[in-house]
């Protein structure tokens, strides 16, 4: 782990959300890019990673390029183990001196189906991408109960759920559970923690998809394109500030959910 020590941020009036985040699977893609943004509107920003300790070094640096008014942080940690999701939490606040955000990035993306799905894809799908959003969202609301404060966490979704095809079938069920604990956490943990989901369309590109079929399906939508980096990113920002959110989803995605498609982006 690499931290900068600073000061913490001081006594909570039970009205502030203290601008500081722990973004998951921030060392790459849109983990990434939100943490960069977040960095350079003055957030306090804790990169974490499980595997990508290279990759999410260099978004630390580039956080406290982009954002060197306040100090960031990185942190290691399997989200497929609730210990170690109490421990992210702990070390975070430990080292900002307090909590306000999670955006829970991080999503475990394997293929199958219902002929192929099996316990041990299905429960690792489960723990990563539904039970750990939920317990770090369980620990930031027990942190700020005690701090008398007030946060939010917000949970990247996909536009699937609204398009459903037969592929990856345990992602889409845990992405399923996860929005809809976003209605169930928001009712238990108002007013003291919103929680918003976001769901981007196919936005960037991975080792299944050339150039040029991500571009062609990139394009498969109402608006004639998806979501882009950027998109995704003003959105959660916008869950971030807009104190009126919760309980809901937004969808980022060009309108591709009203669009069929009968096999995953990468599969057609």
């Amino acid at each position: 782990m690499t931290t900068d020590t600073h000061p913490p941020l001081g006594a909570f009036d039970g009205t502030r959300m203290p601008r500081s985040v722990l973004v998951t699977g921030a060392g790459t893609r849109l983990g990434r890019h939100i943490a960069l943004h977040l960095a350079k509107n003055g957030w306090q920003v804790a990169v974490h990673y499980r595997h990508s300790e290279q990759a999410a070094a260099e978004t630390l640096a580039a956080c406290q390029q982009a954002g060197p008014q306040v100090a960031h942080m990185m942190v290691g940690g399997d989200l497929a183990h609730t210990n170690a999701c109490d421990a992210i939490i702990a070390e975070v606040i430990q080292t900002f001196g307090g909590l306000g955000a999670v955006i829970n990035s991080a999503a475990l993306f394997e293929q199958d189906d219902a002929h192929t799905v099996d316990s041990p894809l299905f429960a690792a799908h489960w723990q990563t991408n539904t039970l750990a959003p939920v317990r770090l969202a369980q620990q930031l609301f027990k942190h700020l109960e005690a701090a008398q404060g007030c946060g939010v966490v917000v949970n990247l979704l996909d536009q699937k759920l609204w398009n459903m095809n037969p592929d990856f079938f345990s992602y889409t069920l845990s992405k399923a559970a996860l929005e809809t604990a976003n209605t169930m956490l928001a009712q238990a943990f108002a007013p003291r923690v919103r929680v918003v989901g976001v769901a981007p369309g196919l936005t960037l590109t991975s080792h299944l998809l050339n150039d040029d079929t991500f571009q062609e399906r990139h394009r498969l939508s109402p608006l004639g394109k998806s979501s882009t980096p950027e998109d995704v990113v003003a959105t959660v920002a916008f869950a971030l500030e807009n104190h009126s959110l919760t309980g809901t989803t937004l969808l980022v995605d060009g309108g591709q959910h009203l669009t069929k498609f009968d096999r995953d982006f990468s599969l057609m």
